[in-house]
């Protein structure tokens, strides 16, 4: 029996108890009184027909000035007191009642009844001095109800967390890529395996390990795998599971699960999106103050068990940077471990494991995709595999062909090719046209990676992309490189300058990633004109104020000269651009050949093939789609990779 179906069988049980107790509530209220035997004596008649219903006295009420009159007239033949209510029955049969929540009427009717001559019979019903001790608490039913499935919620809410018995599914040999992660978790598998071998020497287990990288690059699958060599139990968990809307009840989760892996040790709990737990905060908000009392747990819990108890804690996150820094401290996660993306051979295993699974053509160029996908994750490339099929079943084709994945590498890139329809009018059509075609050229000129197409058909959002994808892996960028990107950024602008004599507002896009890099030139990489080697980002860690206008005027600054010098390289290349322009306002779609002979012959090179360009200089990827709504230029760039490595933040 499963640990699923006993928490249902559980959470069933809890529910059909609270509708038992709300039934048996609802029976005492409203049962009936038991039958008793026929009396003959008026009072004791008047109180049994008072149990059995009121309803004759309810039916007409009097004032006080009604029971005296009938005081002095002798008409009453019997009276009943409550604590809030006074019932008279006449020697006629008339019955009524008179509300007496002091007890003043009471006592009046007392007084005046010992002063007759002939007293009548006069009673007491439902007084706290003949009602059960339960009878007041039995009016406050409905809240008790409310308390235990409140009791009963909490107590499903910090269960005992569940654990996967000894194999996930996933081994080392399923995940593709990550080379370096598999061997890192490889050396703490085998400490986990084998700790004897290790304790020999004196080398103490460690205790968590930290899973950082780009979304989609395996983390969770490398954690999966790491319980399946080490033959572990699995616990999986994300950083926001232990918030609550009830104060306490988040320490409660934390405790309950490490007693679960230490309970089902060897164990590994692996916390997907660690960096949900946030920092401690000096803030003395009640949120905050929950939140820190969650992390103070965590970290007690961390410290609370020792290496060699068998459990480890596996930690992933996108942004590292929002983890508290006393959970990074050694001792608590020993290890860090980057997962990087894939290369080329990586990404070409990749698309061998996602094409196997389905019924794919024989013309796969499987090396060609791998090739086109620099910078793409596995989970990228697994959703490629799958639109690809979506394509061909929407073709009706009978197998999945190459022509099906290169368009979903294309929708994964620059969005989905909307069903028909082009520029709304000729002068915007022949504006993206324009537009696109700068960016192309000084793409190709500068051999900006790899030109595949141009085309002003929509994508997405946008009216005209001009696609260049990278030909290699890089994480090191030359400055020559970082400037004829912002050259190309700034391309599309140009041309319209150039062709039109005045710009729209499809350059938004662009001038903001070109003033993005730009600034990340002057205040980080120390790229800047003026020579300025002082990082902005080690002022703001330093916590010391500065005026940025100094930065902003060097950004500026370089972003025209780089304008200056992209609209002197269209001028050269004024004939190329016209051309170009023409050519897609008649076919729409360039390939990128065209494009590279086109400047080849300006230039006097001689046309560019692929493996001459990964000889050659390689920049970053650029996706240059620009939407020229006036309302607002939206631009659909499906990859932008950031820098990374020595230098780069």
């Amino acid at each position: 029996m499963s640990d699923s179906f006993k928490i249902r069988v559980l959470a069933a049980l809890c529910g059909l108890v609270l509708l038992s107790l709300a039934a048996a509530g609802y029976w005492w209220q409203s049962r009936e009184p038991a039958t008793s035997v026929p009396v003959t004596d008026p009072a004791l008649q008047m109180l049994e027909q008072l149990q059995e219903s009121r309803e004759p006295w309810l039916a007409q009420r009097r004032d006080l000035s009604a029971l005296l009159a009938d005081l002095r007239e002798e008409r009453i033949a019997s009276a009943a007191l409550s604590d809030e209510a006074l019932f008279v029955s006449l020697a006629d049969g008339q019955r009524y009642w008179l509300a007496d929540q002091s007890g003043r009427i009471g006592q009046l009717l007392l007084g005046r009844n010992a002063e007759l001559a002939a007293p009548f019979p006069l009673l007491l019903v439902d007084t706290d001095g003949e009602a059960p001790w339960f009878a007041a608490a039995l009016r406050y039913w409905p809240f008790a109800l409310i308390l235990l499935a409140g009791i009963g919620y909490v107590a499903l809410r910090v269960r005992p967390y569940r654990a996967q018995r000894q194999d996930t599914g996933v081994s080392f040999d399923d995940v593709i890529g990550a080379a370096e992660a598999k061997q890192a978790l490889m050396d703490i598998s085998a400490c986990l395996r084998e700790p004897q071998r290790f304790a020999k020497l004196g080398a103490r287990p460690p205790k968590g390990v930290l899973l950082t990288g780009a979304p989609g690059t395996g983390k969770t699958q490398l954690a999966r795998a790491l319980a399946s060599e080490c033959g572990a139990s699995f616990i999986q968990v994300t950083g926001s599971e232990f918030s609550s809307m009830y104060f306490g009840v988040g320490i409660q989760k934390v405790r309950a699960l490490f007693r679960s892996a230490r309970r089902k040790a060897p164990c590994i709990v692996f916390i997907d999106e660690i960096d949900g737990l946030g920092k401690r905060s000096e803030q003395t908000r009640s949120s905050d103050a929950e939140s820190n009392r969650i992390i103070n747990q965590f970290l007690t819990e961390l410290d609370g068990f020792a290496g060699g108890q068998g459990v480890l804690l596996v930690g992933a996150t996108n942004f590292p940077d929002s983890l508290d820094p006393a959970l990074l401290r050694e001792g608590r996660f020993d290890r860090r471990i980057e997962v990087g993306l894939p290369g080329l051979a990586d990404r070409e295993a990749l698309y061998r494991l996602y094409a196997g699974r389905l019924s794919c053509a024989d013309d796969l160029d499987l090396p060609s995709l791998a090739r086109n996908s620099v910078g793409l994750s596995p989970a990228a490339i697994a959703a490629i595999a799958n639109q690809a099929a979506l394509l061909a079943a929407r073709a009706g084709a009978a197998q999945v062909g190459m022509q099906h994945f290169v368009d979903a590498l294309e929708t994964s890139r620059i969005g989905e090719a909307p069903e028909g329809g082009g520029t709304a009018s000729p002068g915007d059509r022949t504006r993206v046209a324009v537009h696109e075609a700068g960016h192309a050229l000084v793409a190709a000129a500068l051999r900006v990676g790899r030109v595949e197409k141009v085309t002003i058909l929509p994508r997405g959002q946008a009216l005209g992309v001009t696609l260049v994808t990278p030909v290699e892996d890089k994480r090191l960028h030359l400055e020559s490189e970082l400037r004829a990107r912002i050259r190309m950024l700034l391309a599309g602008r140009c041309a319209e300058l150039l062709h039109f004599h005045e710009c729209s507002s499809g350059a938004a896009q662009d001038l903001q990633e070109a003033s993005r890099l730009a600034l990340s030139m002057v205040g980080a990489l120390g790229m800047g004109p003026d020579g300025s080697l002082l990082s902005l980002q080690a002022i703001r860690e330093a916590g010391i104020e500065s005026d940025p206008r100094d930065s902003l005027k060097a950004a500026d600054a370089l972003l025209r000269d780089l304008d200056r010098e992209c609209l002197a390289l269209l001028q050269r290349l004024r004939p190329a651009l016209d051309a170009l322009t023409a050519e897609l306002l008649a076919e729409e779609t360039v390939a990128g050949e065209r494009v590279y002979a086109a400047v080849a012959e300006l230039l006097g090179e001689e046309p560019l093939g692929e493996a001459a360009l990964r000889q050659g200089r390689v920049h970053l990827e650029r996706i240059a789609a620009c939407d020229f709504d006036m309302a607002g230029p939206v631009c659909a760039p499906a990859y932008d990779p950031q820098p990374a490595g020595p230098g780069y933040a």
